[in-house]
């Protein structure tokens, strides 16, 4: 198969330096880096090469029509929002992105997220840190309520790759597993939203956001969560009411909740889950996909979409 020319418009999004390059440099005929691409660079950047790689940036119908010579589009993620896939389609321009590269990472962080919850691990580092354990009058401090993920039930919502590596995380630390039915996509195996949520002392949310999934956990279905319950979401941001996630911490309710994802990204406006500050909340900053190894494996799969090889048909979103 001859090799096309291709760029990669926004590098630093993926690679700190820290990846191996040469499968993708391999896979190309020419492969033109940028760390980053403003909107107005994006057409003139793509110039002549056949192929353009993005993590963010934008590919819109403009961008095609101002690029006649462009065969193929490469999405260094799992989303497709930034390009307009029916333009594409229209073009002829074949659209890949990269699947389940980050199941192990972003499974990890999601047991991380309830560990650090239900340890209060939080509250006993800035204990130590503040000097209470060297004042104490005991051998150790208590001073929080610890709990056991073992004997509790975890409550799942979007069971793919990911869900399912979570859930088999979860036995392994001796919790029942209960997969739910999304809104819009009921399961007859599996129990709608309004009685999976009393049931479960966490959820955990890994599901797309749709039109029938966007602010799915709100007032209602926090108040509808067993009272000291936990709410995980390395899903996206806007699958829940982020200022309804607040109100029901501050009233005691909802036990504690670890996100890593917020409705905007970067959240520029500030975000009711940023200014809280309140120490049964967790936030990261969009980080549980991006382990080196998981960066890797999108490098290895851009290659694949590069070249004529067998996963690559099943990565073809258009």
């Amino acid at each position: 198969m001859k090799k096309l020319s291709a760029v990669f418009l926004d590098q630093a999004s993926l690679d700190l330096g820290d990846l191996d390059m040469r499968a993708l440099h391999d896979s190309t005929s020419q492969l033109t880096l940028y760390p980053v691409t403003a909107a107005e660079q994006v057409a003139q950047r793509i110039g002549e090469h056949q192929v353009v790689i993005s993590n963010k940036v934008v590919i819109d119908e403009q961008v095609m029509q101002a690029c006649p010579q462009l065969q193929l589009i490469l999405i260094a993620a799992t989303g497709t929002n930034n390009v307009d896939l029916e333009a594409a389609r229209r073009r002829g321009i074949g659209v890949y992105n990269c699947q389940a590269y980050g199941t192990p990472s972003v499974a990890q962080h999601t047991l991380m997220l309830m560990l650090v919850l239900i340890t209060r691990f939080e509250s006993y580092r800035d204990a130590v840190r503040g000097g209470a354990w060297q004042r104490s009058s005991q051998f150790c401090l208590l001073d929080y309520p610890i709990g056991e993920l073992s004997g509790r039930t975890l409550g799942i919502l979007g069971y793919g790759e990911l869900g399912q590596q979570v859930g088999r995380l979860a036995s392994a630390f001796g919790m029942r597993v209960l997969a739910g039915s999304l809104p819009g996509r009921e399961h007859p195996e599996r129990p709608a939203l309004d009685e999976l949520l009393p049931q479960v002392d966490i959820l955990s949310l890994h599901c797309p956001l749709t039109d029938s999934t966007r602010g799915m956990i709100g007032a209602a279905q926090l108040a509808a969560m067993k009272p000291g319950s936990l709410l995980i979401n390395t899903g996206r941001g806007g699958l829940v009411e982020e200022q309804a996630v607040v109100d029901s911490l501050r009233s005691g309710h909802l036990g504690g909740a670890g996100f890593d994802v917020l409705t905007t990204e970067p959240p520029v406006a500030g975000n009711p889950l940023l200014d809280a500050q309140l120490p049964n909340l967790v936030v990261t900053p969009h980080s549980a996909w991006g382990s080196r190894e998981a960066r890797q494996r999108i490098v290895a799969q851009l290659a694949e979409n590069l070249l004529d090889q067998p996963q690559r048909a099943s990565r073809r979103i258009v």
